[in-house]
């Protein structure tokens, strides 16, 4: 967290928190359309959404799948799991061997470093690991940090996710 934040009352922290929240899920939806994740709708069926529950994978595989599994992030303040991997998809799918300088730099400050603004949790080898890969940027530097926080979501936060609200109300609310 920033250090000049530290000193606002508890409950401004709380709202700005919230807000995040809120606001998180209209700028992933942006983060998706660059991703090459199209606007248009898929059909959302009921047997769609019960595959979410077989695997976190499927889960990721549908749009909708993954803003609902954002949108439980968020709510647990601990969306940039979800944002790092999909910056990660991002740099590992890029064409153009000139941008991955920059990229690389980019998500290292923004969720590797220490005090980094969506600091994501990796322990000190794979942080290690991955800022000597950068050294010689490729598609592959951050995979094994990737792999990382892909295992924490699947193994913590997406069975949270199945049991959660935002979870069963999509069931039920096809259901009903």
């Amino acid at each position: 967290m920033c250090r000049a934040l530290e000193h606002l009352p508890i409950t401004c922290l709380e709202r700005a928190k919230e807000l995040k929240a809120r606001f998180g899920n209209f700028l992933l939806k942006q983060e998706l359309n660059i991703m090459g994740h199209s606007q248009k709708t898929d059909k959302l069926t009921l047997e769609n959404r019960q595959k979410w529950s077989q695997s976190f994978h499927e889960l990721l595989l549908h749009k909708e799948g993954l803003c609902a599994f954002t949108a439980f992030l968020s709510s647990e303040y601990s969306e940039e799991n979800i944002a790092f991997y999909l910056a990660c998809e991002d740099y590992r799918n890029t064409k153009n061997s000139s941008k991955l300088c920059c990229k690389a730099k980019k998500i290292y400050e923004e969720f590797i470093c220490s005090d980094a603004p969506r600091e994501v949790n990796l322990d000190h080898e794979t942080r290690t690991i991955t800022l000597k890969n950068m050294e010689r940027p490729n598609q592959s530097c951050f995979a094994l940090a990737q792999s990382k926080i892909y295992t924490l979501m699947e193994k913590d936060c997406y069975p949270r996710f199945l049991k959660s609200t935002v979870y069963q109300e999509l069931i039920t609310q096809h259901l009903g």
